[in-house]
């Protein structure tokens, strides 16, 4: 990576969870030495894009990330347009739906709603950052990505983050002409053991895959009749997403009949 894929790299690994992060802990998470990761988190401070808190000197997401969020959101309103489905989608299955959209070679979660039909769902963070190869929705992107994409995707380190996640690249490239013909993925436990959710990817006007939109739910719960419901209600209200958020769907993209 170039010096600047180095730097924007690093504000990937601040989450909910992991708001503040040390310097010691930055450069075991991102695999750089410290000096390297110190001089790249000064450079960011420097824009805004990361500051220093507390006695420790930990490392937040600065200010300019908020002025960056304002603007993309008020000149593509993209997440109060996809609020909107994921909220219908969540209704009509009574399950976790949740939006991403790509960000360099992973997938950042920028929506998400539950259902008040279960005791137990699905949980999700904001801004989650999810890998292509382990999930329904990376899936659904890479099946409609360019085969460039996809090589620089697969070429790289694939994380095992559950005992279930396909790690060989060659397997993962086995499934992507199968989902290209159905219009959607699927995965069970790839990404978090004991959820099976469902995916269809989102396309902006170049006809471009820039996102997905999924279902999700626990293993224990995906029936029959609640797979027929998540897939008519994905394949029906997803692609209209595309359109009204300006994109098109490429003309390789399956018509889907309602089950």
């Amino acid at each position: 990576m170039g010096t600047t894929s180095k730097a924007l790299s690093l504000l990937n690994f601040f989450s909910r969870t992991r708001s503040e992060i040390g310097l010691s802990d930055m450069a075991r998470l991102s695999g750089m030495n410290k000096a390297t990761v110190h001089r790249l988190l000064t450079e960011l401070g420097q824009h805004g894009f990361v500051e220093q808190t507390g006695s420790g000197r930990e490392y937040r997401l600065g200010p300019a990330v908020l002025r960056l969020a304002a603007l993309r959101e008020y000149t593509v309103p993209m997440r109060e347009m996809a609020q909107r489905v994921l909220d219908q989608l969540s209704n009509a299955t009574g399950e976790t739906a949740h939006m991403s959209v790509l960000s360099g070679e992973t997938l950042a979660t920028t929506a998400y709603t539950y259902s008040s039909a279960h005791g137990t769902m699905v949980m999700m963070e904001d801004a989650e950052v999810l890998d292509l190869h382990a999930t329904s929705s990376g899936l659904s992107v890479l099946a409609f990505s360019p085969p460039t994409f996809i090589d620089a995707v697969l070429s790289a380190p694939l994380n095992a983050r559950t005992p279930q996640t396909v790690t060989d690249p060659d397997a993962i490239r086995a499934m992507l002409p199968e989902i290209r013909a159905r219009g959607y993925a699927t995965s069970i436990g790839g990404f978090e053991e004991d959820v099976h959710s469902y995916a269809v990817p989102v396309f902006d006007a170049q006809m471009r895959a820039m996102g997905a939109v999924a279902v999700a739910t626990p293993v224990a719960r995906m029936t029959e009749a609640l797979r027929t419901r998540v897939l008519d209600e994905l394949m029906t209200r997803v692609p209209a997403l595309t359109r009204l958020m300006g994109g098109f769907l490429p003309s390789t993209f399956p018509t889907f009949e309602p089950q």
